[in-house]
């Protein structure tokens, strides 16, 4: 596999340069399925494009067991130099590249293997919707066990590491308006600042609080008031909270706690609070089979010194709505060490490039390891 991989060096890096230079935004992947689709038909995959919106799926072999790869397509929409623009700021790009790779090892490796090797190119992940759009597609009603993987922070895991699991948590997004009463700027008491009432949001939000033990906080991370007159105090503002938690269950009272902070404000300053909540993601369900194959495809690849334990983090993916919807899923995702700095989501992001072949190594070992204990 070593000598294949090297062969492969150079065409999954070419993959990462394209995708990472044509990024496009949630629900809008299109020249990126394509560009896959491509890259994948004329490899000799048996590909299917997603009917009504971009992303595929792409097989080979056949019966059971039925093993799949899910890589995430979707880019942000940042600043970046003083432009608004797409950027793959969450290393979506790596992903895609990785299970690119891991698709042209696994034609050559699979052998007398049986079963099905399923490849998943799902939209949509920082919006929390594509898995579920994919789930209700039928693509994943008879995959028996699904994995995943993301590129950590170089806090979390240097290059030459990677972990059996990430144990995301579950996140809960509000879209809000305040509606109060415009006012002169000399006059404020006819009036209701919604700037006034959204500092006060800002307060109580950061006053809702669980055990210290449980990995949890709610913020704004929107406000939106006043215009080019700065003699008016503007009464209408919008604002956008993220809430995270550990479990789901955790989540659950934050939800309630963000609905009972509306209502005081509502009272408070006599305002209305519109506000739209936003899909939730869940927190992770991870099998421990699962995780198993991956731990041993970690081991094979980097020596037992590059295997690290689960990652613990509050940030969220969609990939855990495979398991929430088909719970009869064994999945897990890998937590692969990158040297990635200064942090996901952050628009100058970057990482140790040499991680994709390793990415691609070890996601090779567990979809073989896998089918060798299954069959």
């Amino acid at each position: 596999m070593k000598k294949k991989l090297k062969q492969l060096e150079t065409y999954i890096h070419s993959l990462f340069t394209h995708l990472h230079y044509h990024p496009e935004v949630s629900w809008n992947e299109k020249e990126t399925a394509a560009f896959i689709l491509q890259r994948l038909s004329e490899d000799g995959f048996k590909c299917t494009p997603f009917p009504s919106f971009p992303g595929l799926i792409a097989e080979i072999g056949s019966g059971k067991p039925v093993i799949a790869i899910r890589a995430d397509m979707d880019a942000l929409w940042q600043e970046k130099d003083g432009t608004h623009q797409a950027v793959h700021s969450c290393g979506h790009d790596a992903h895609m590249s990785i299970v690119l790779g891991t698709a042209a090892l696994l034609k050559e490796s699979i052998g007398h293997l049986k079963g099905t090797i399923r490849f998943i190119f799902q939209p949509a992940e920082e919006t929390g919707e594509g898995a579920i759009a994919v789930t209700k597609l039928g693509f994943v009603d008879d995959v028996d066990f699904l994995y995943g993987i993301h590129l950590r922070p170089i806090e979390e895991l240097p290059l030459g590491a990677a972990a059996p699991a990430i144990s995301h948590g579950a996140s809960h997004h509000v879209l809000g308006k305040i509606i109060g009463e415009d006012a002169h700027g000399a006059r404020p008491h006819l009036g209701t600042s919604a700037i006034e009432a959204g500092m006060m949001l800002h307060q109580l939000l950061s006053q809702i609080k669980l055990s210290p033990m449980n990995p949890h906080s709610v913020k704004l991370t929107r406000f939106e008031a006043g215009g080019e007159n700065l003699n008016i105090i503007p009464g209408t503002a919008i604002f956008g909270i993220d809430a995270r938690a550990q479990t789901n269950e955790d989540l659950d009272y934050l939800k309630s706690e963000i609905q009972r902070t509306f209502q005081a404000l509502e009272e408070w300053y006599g305002i209305t609070i519109e506000h739209e909540q936003q899909p939730d993601t869940t927190a992770s369900i991870i099998s421990k089979e699962a995780c198993c194959h991956m731990e041993t495809a970690i081991i094979d690849t980097l020596g037992r010194k590059g295997l690290s334990k689960t990652i613990f983090t509050p940030g969220s993916d969609d990939f855990h709505f495979y398991t929430k919807l088909r719970p009869n899923i064994k999945a897990t995702m890998l937590a692969l060490g990158a040297d990635l700095t200064p942090g996901l989501h952050h628009p100058h992001m970057i990482f140790d490039h040499s991680c994709l072949v390793i990415g691609a190594e070890i996601l090779t070992r567990a979809v073989l390891e896998t089918m060798k204990a299954e069959s």
